[in-house]
């Protein structure tokens, strides 16, 4: 294989990782603790968690799970909730008792939660009750055995946490009516676990630790299943490579992407975790004047985010007046990060603005950009440590130096597989274990990556996979719809938009109904924003709907 990246690779970064560092995420979590036990861990709306406090509320969790519910070694716990102080409590909880976290998005419509529970097998969900109307609607129809209930304010302590439930609920008018009778709080589920013992359960590298939906080629999400070695091993190289810019015990980074998606997952959740930084969680990053206010409120040393999140921050008056002088490092991914967006970023913060790339089934990260990058260069960066990569050309050849191929990765980080997707896996793994990304890319003379295009016909929405069969199908229920194509066009905010092309069958269909019919079926980033009536598509001719003829046309 070509290791011509190697000749740029930063100096103070090794070229391999020791996987024997930690025998589990457990394990890392509790080393973790017991270095840093008594500094801030998490803080939410103006309240701390110390590492110490994460740990006693996590076993209690776990211990309910373990000896009062007596699920086995295993088992599936759903989450569904925003960046709130149960999250990590909850997350580290299932995975020290041996449980894999199927983590949730919140803004699932009824659909796409069903299919999730479903096919992971879920046991017990812990679920915000701002979301609980949803999963009434379908709970009938999963395996969930055990629903736990929390509030926006349940861990924020006496007067301060009943003001907030109060708000979100009354005043706000936020939590849905909702009936799930035999739902417990998550509170006297803390106060349970915490008389009940927890056992000591042996995790090794191969074990499951998550079940990380993502979407694919059918429109079908499936569980990426990410074991204790990928997790631990891109922890490791991630720490590897920032190492030599952060100080252990001192950092502060800030969480605005929400940690049920794999890129704060990782990147903020558990590699600051390590190093005993102080994590900021933000619920709701779309309020960008109360983001920027509780960014007021912090020596900030470290952000990640999305472009479109980056964008929304330098729009904003209030935070382009904030003091930056601590901050060391920005971090951005889930998408590409626009030139104008980082120059912008560069100029107001005085920091530069470093891309990395990564996908689910890389437990993200593949490559990041040098920590000594002075200002933003249109590439993803260099491999990390531990990580191969080739380009391929179309007949899975290794393309010449220098030619655009589908981007190919092996390493640790690198999945087991899909879930209960035989096929799925074969179709991106290759023989000798590397991954194929579906993402066209091309490597300079001095070893860094460029995104030139996209293989597959995945939309990225804010950072978000959306693909076109889903949309599809969607519309296609509709009974004014002949035939639909869905394909990605380029949008200013959201660096992609859908957009849909229908041929009608009733001719009184309007673009608004199809788009409200949208929003009853699907997540708001994969709802179209444009719609174009045609009155017919284009075709191959065995008849399959040609979405580049569409996407090109539309583009143009």
């Amino acid at each position: 294989m070509d290791k011509v990246w190697l000749k740029s690779y930063p100096e103070g970064v090794p070229a391999e990782i020791d996987l024997n560092t930690y025998k589990s995420i457990a394990d890392l979590f509790e080393q973790g603790i017991a270095k840093y036990r008594d500094k801030v861990a998490y803080v939410s709306m103006g309240v701390e968690l110390t590492y110490g406090d994460v740990d006693r509320l996590s076993r209690d969790f776990a211990a309910w799970l373990q000896s009062v519910v007596k699920l086995p070694k295993g088992a599936r716990v759903a989450l569904m909730m925003p960046n709130t102080l149960q999250y990590p409590v909850c997350m580290f909880g299932a995975l020290r008792a041996g449980y894999v976290v199927v983590n949730v998005n919140p803004l699932y419509t009824p659909r796409e939660l069903e299919h999730q529970l479903k096919d992971s097998g879920a046991d017990v969900i812990v679920i915000m009750e701002n979301f609980a109307a949803t999963l009434e609607e379908v709970l009938a129809k999963t395996p969930v055995k055990h629903v736990v209930l929390t509030k926006m304010g349940d861990m924020l302590g006496g007067l301060k946490g009943a003001i907030v439930n109060f708000v979100v609920k009354y005043v706000k008018k936020l939590v849905p009516h909702y009936s799930l009778p035999k739902a417990v709080s998550l509170n006297s589920v803390l106060g349970k676990g915490a008389g009940a013992d927890l056992k000591k359960v042996e995790i090794g590298h191969d074990d499951l630790a998550f079940l990380q939906y993502t979407g694919g080629t059918t429109g079908v999400s499936k569980g990426a299943m990410l074991i204790h070695r990928n997790i631990v091993g891109n922890v490791l190289q991630a720490y590897a490579w920032i190492k030599p810019g952060i100080r252990e015990g001192e950092e502060c980074i800030i969480t605005a992407l929400p940690l049920y998606h794999i890129f704060a997952l990782t990147a903020n959740c558990f590699t600051f975790f390590q190093i005993g930084a102080k994590n900021v969680l933000i619920a709701n990053p779309r309020d960008i004047p109360g983001f920027v206010k509780e960014l007021g409120k912090h020596k900030f040393t470290v952000v990640t985010g999305v472009n479109t999140l980056f964008n929304a921050l330098l729009n904003n008056a209030e935070f382009c007046n904030l003091d930056f002088s601590s901050l060391r490092l920005t971090l951005g991914g889930g998408m590409a990060v626009q030139k104008a967006v980082a120059e912008k970023w560069q100029k107001v913060t005085g920091t530069a603005l470093l891309e990395a790339y990564g996908l689910t089934e890389t437990s993200p990260a593949a490559t990041i950009n040098p920590l000594t990058l002075k200002q933003y260069n249109g590439s993803i960066g260099l491999p990390i440590s531990s990580t191969e990569i080739i380009i391929l050309d179309d007949n899975g050849v290794e393309a010449a130096h220098g030619q655009p191929g589908e981007l190919c990765i092996r390493g640790p980080q690198v999945m087991k597989g899909y879930y209960n997707r035989p096929d799925e896996t074969e179709k991106v793994m290759t023989p000798d274990g590397f991954l194929r990304t579906g993402d066209v890319a091309v490597m300079d003379d001095a070893g860094f990556f460029r995104i030139v295009d996209r293989k597959k016909d995945m939309i990225l929405v804010s950072g978000f996979n959306v693909y076109p069969n889903e949309v599809e199908d969607v519309v296609a229920m509709h009974p004014g719809v002949l035939e639909v194509a869905a394909v990605g066009v380029p949008d200013a905010k959201s660096g992609e938009a859908v957009k849909i092309f229908v041929v009608k069958k009733d001719p009184a269909l309007t673009a608004e109904a199809l788009i409200a019919h949208c929003r009853e079926h699907l997540t708001g980033y994969k709802v179209p924003g444009q719609v174009e009536f045609r009155a017919e598509l284009p075709k191959t001719n065995v008849g399959k709907i040609l979405r580049r003829a569409l996407k090109d046309g539309a583009a143009a």
